[in-house]
């Protein structure tokens, strides 16, 4: 609607208007784009404006420093996909080696554990090198009511490490009155024989005083507990969950 009264405010802002030229006119509709778009997502329309500008600028200088901006904006800036919007482009760098590095060593880890278990069955040396081997016969053990014999066994491989002679003979006469002596807390199944040659043994303490009664009771251990635990019902369900990793590793690769 056009008006010809004069001196009318609307008139003359038409003329001014018309007088100015075409790009600066294309320009404030621009600007007023962008102010949209920024008052509806902050962060969404700092990356636009910046964008818009990093290709103004490219477009300006028509030359290789303009695309170099361009590239170090969109680094600055990372693609991020809009609604209805495909991104082809992806960061691969957003998760920490740490954290890779972390994940790969506890599937290798779990890997090992299985494979581990399987070994127990291959002999009690075996089942006895392996520290988590060692906690599951001792549970198995303890159904049996004869987890002291594992447990003098294990007294006597730290005891062997003993380094100092005044810790060695406290050691050996607190391992024997707890495990050897008769009517001990924790007595062991050893003969009598082997009863006496360690007491004698501790009157002079030395790293090898309890050889004869470990040796007795890993005898009895090897053969009397190990084939019960490899046929209990606990290392059978380990070795199925073992060997179903398995299968399913392979299966995979």
């Amino acid at each position: 609607m056009s008006c010809w009264m004069p001196g009318c405010p609307a008139l003359s802002m038409c003329r001014g208007l018309a007088a100015l030229p075409i790009t600066c006119l294309e320009r404030a509709k621009d600007l007023k784009t962008r102010l949209g778009i920024l008052l509806h997502k902050p962060e969404l329309g700092h990356r636009i404006g910046t964008s818009s500008k990093l290709q103004l600028g490219s477009r300006r200088r028509g030359g290789s420093a303009g695309v170099a901006l361009a590239e170090k904006g969109s680094s600055e800036y990372p693609l991020e996909k809009l609604p209805g919007q495909s991104c082809t482009m992806e960061l691969r760098s957003g998760e920490p080696s740490g954290k890779v590095k972390e994940r790969e060593k506890g599937k290798r880890a779990h890997r090992d554990s299985s494979q581990e278990v399987l070994e127990w069955r291959e002999s009690f040396d075996q089942l006895l090198k392996s520290k988590s081997g060692v906690t599951a016969f001792h549970t198995f053990l303890k159904t049996e009511f004869s987890e002291e014999n594992l447990d003098f066994w294990l007294a006597c491989e730290d005891f062997k490490k003993t380094r100092s002679k005044t810790k060695l003979a406290s050691k050996a006469n607190r391992i024997f009155e707890e495990f050897v002596q008769n009517e001990a807390p924790r007595e062991v199944n050893i003969d009598h024989e082997t009863r006496e040659i360690t007491r004698k043994n501790l009157s002079g303490a030395t790293s090898a005083c309890f050889n004869e009664a470990q040796a007795k009771t890993r005898t009895l251990m090897e053969k009397d507990s190990y084939p019960r635990f490899l046929k209990s019902a606990s290392y059978q369900d380990m070795t199925k969950q073992a060997t179903s990793r398995g299968v399913s590793k392979r299966s995979h690769t």
